[in-house]
């Protein structure tokens, strides 16, 4: 066994096929589907499925791949120890559904940066139903989703509640919205509303809010950064959980602000969740942790990081 045989699989279980992989490595896919094959052979394991469509990490190469990065991780500190200057970093994957990528993460991703300096952390923006897809077949380390009141977990992930808030409406200082201490759904459907798209849990929010009706003028964007954007620019109104909102730099530099929904007690709970398995990569696990320490300074030093259902 050969340690770029445990990086080539790595590589595609992260990039989701051997084609892609085969162009990151810049080698053949003949080449690349070979070396896979001779480690499966040595293991006695199909690592993958190899379809059609392409290549995806089976039931039993998902339960040896924290192994797989164990050991990739072993190697890297024993390069470090040996005084190697061109050694291999890792990189750890974080699926978000953005509702809080601008609060959270960015002080999460400068934090880890500083203690991890060559760690890499790729932060791809999924919907919910791709991030758990993902976690479960290893593709992401770590996920952070919305859920609603009565949402239920997915068994087959550790989910940890990092904030809990409301959902608001946000909209410019000058909108006529701003000048109301709440927003009804009369007032929301009278103005332009920049929707998430479905598939989104605050598109499922917003329909049940008003109750199945539509707005006199709707867009639909992909993600709450986007619809942040374009609220500035007054484009509209977007509905998004309070903790997207409070302290976004858009929101310190008074270009959008927020108010709560008139009659609503819904809360939003954002969860950090990950495969269940004994085995979890160091680098994700300090990631983890600093996602914990984060959310506890947002939710004003309280310590509210809690896993979920407890």
């Amino acid at each position: 066994m050969r340690t770029e045989q445990l990086e080539y699989i790595a590589a595609v279980t992260r990039l989701g096929s051997l084609r892609r992989a085969a162009d990151e490595l810049r080698l053949s896919q003949p080449a690349l589907s070979e070396t896979v094959r001779n480690l499966e052979r040595e293991l006695g394991v199909d690592l993958l499925e190899r379809k059609r469509s392409g290549a995806t990490m089976s039931a039993e190469g998902r339960e040896l791949l924290p192994h797989i990065v164990g050991v990739l991780e072993a190697v890297d500190r024993l390069r470090t120890a040996a005084g190697e200057q061109h050694r291999v970093s890792r990189m750890v994957r974080v699926g978000t559904v953005n509702a809080a990528t601008v609060p959270l993460v960015v002080p999460v991703v400068r934090e880890f940066r500083a203690t991890h300096p060559v760690t890499q952390v790729e932060v791809v923006a999924a919907q919910q139903a791709d991030i758990h897809r993902s976690l479960a077949e290893g593709g992401f380390d770590l996920g952070l989703v919305n859920h609603l009141d009565g949402d239920d977990l997915p068994a087959g992930l550790h989910s940890t509640e990092l904030l809990r808030g409301r959902p608001v409406v946000c909209v410019r200082p000058d909108s006529p919205l701003a000048a109301l201490p709440a927003v009804s759904a009369s007032d929301l459907l009278a103005q332009p509303l920049i929707a998430m798209r479905t598939g989104y849990v605050m598109h499922r929010y917003v329909h049940r809010y008003l109750g199945g009706r539509t707005p006199s003028f709707s867009y639909s964007t992909d993600g709450a950064e986007m619809g942040k954007l374009m609220v500035a620019e007054g484009l509209g109104a977007t509905v998004l959980p309070d903790f997207s909102v409070v302290g976004d730099p858009l929101e310190r530099l008074g270009t959008i602000t927020y108010r709560p929904l008139a009659g609503d007690t819904t809360e939003v709970r954002l969860m950090l969740q990950r495969r269940r398995t004994d085995a979890v990569p160091q680098a994700a696990e300090d990631l983890h942790g600093t996602f914990a320490r984060r959310a506890r300074e947002l939710n004003g030093g309280r310590d509210g990081v809690r896993p979920a259902g407890k």
